[in-house]
């Protein structure tokens, strides 16, 4: 994970690409607010023509209506109103391109989403004066084999989940690592993970949280009933699989991201392996990983003490 600035547009005219969750009242003023303040600024913003609608934009200067293809091409960055979800969305936009994307969260955990609503002065001004960076997060690639013919490819930033599709019947799967076969679970699914996406399905599944600048991929059973069924970590170049038995009764289902899905007959092989493309994500601070842990879950840490000189640094004392 490797930091870069960015740098300006060769032609020197900088483009904004901004996405919204126009279904969300709040996510339609902060979009409005970011829009009027990025054009009041002389940069071009980018927008998606049915998105323009909802938010009552013309196609006037400083503004560009576009469809969702090549939709981030040219763009410095992407800024994106809402939640995880709508950040998984612009993941999609963007990932051909390698436009680096900035979330503003409206008031859920988002642990995609680099900053607050309340924040967004703070935030357009960082923009404007090209104060972030932008770091690459490790993807997965997701194939999928019935027989030997490949019949799907996918991919996902967070997880790829291997799930029963009915819910009264147990999944039935073998699991393999690096080729070799590890344990037979009968289960409710399988999820395949990212460090990004270690605070996301993986995290309610009972995975571990892995710290975004570790290099890893995860596997975490859901409920599987077998003696051997604890998450596993293990190296990014390691090849993950899930094969549905074929006795298994009915079918299971893949979802990548939670939006993309995939049907999974008896017999269907699924294979993860690093993604040969990343996603970017702009950073406005170089807070540590560990305080925005504390930060998202509230978590309790009254009482600490640390290390007196490092402690008075970190907190911009000295």
């Amino acid at each position: 994970m490797n930091p870069t600035q960015e740098q300006p547009d060769p032609d020197g005219v900088r483009r904004i690409l901004l996405l919204a969750h126009t279904g969300r009242d709040d996510a339609l003023l902060v979009a409005r607010k970011v829009v009027a303040a990025l054009r009041g600024n002389g940069l071009v913003v980018r927008v998606l023509a049915d998105e323009a609608d909802d938010l009552h934009l013309d196609d006037d200067a400083g503004l560009e209506l576009v469809s969702e293809a090549d939709a981030a091409e040219g763009c410095e960055l992407a800024v994106v109103i809402g939640g995880d979800g709508t950040i998984l969305r612009a993941a999609e936009l963007t990932r051909g391109s390698g436009t680096p994307v900035l979330g503003v969260n409206l008031g859920h955990v988002g642990f995609l989403a680099e900053a607050e609503s309340e924040d967004i002065d703070a935030t357009i001004e960082a923009i404007v004066e090209r104060r972030y960076t932008a770091e690459d997060r490790l993807t997965i690639d997701v194939s999928v084999y019935q027989g030997k013919e490949l019949v799907s490819s996918n991919w996902a930033l967070n997880e790829a989940s291997v799930e029963k599709a009915a819910r009264q019947r147990m999944l039935e799967v073998v699991v393999e690592v690096d080729g070799r076969p590890l344990s037979r679970w009968g289960c409710d699914g399988v999820v395949c993970a990212t460090p990004t996406g270690s605070t996301a399905y993986n995290f309610s599944a009972g995975g571990p949280i892995v710290w975004p600048g570790v290099d890893a991929l995860l596997m975490v059973p859901i409920s599987a009933h077998a003696l051997f069924a604890r998450p596993m970590v293990v190296a990014p170049d390691s090849v993950l699989a899930v094969e549905v038995l074929a006795r298994t009764e009915g079918a299971g289902v893949l979802w990548c991201d939670g939006r993309r899905t995939v049907e999974l007959p008896p017999g269907a092989r699924i294979e993860v392996r690093r993604g040969a493309q990343p996603v970017r994500l702009v950073r406005l601070h170089q807070a540590p990983f560990t305080d925005r842990l504390v930060a998202k879950f509230d978590l309790p840490v009254e009482g600490w003490r640390g290390n007196s000189e490092r402690r008075r640094k970190q907190e911009g004392h000295e």
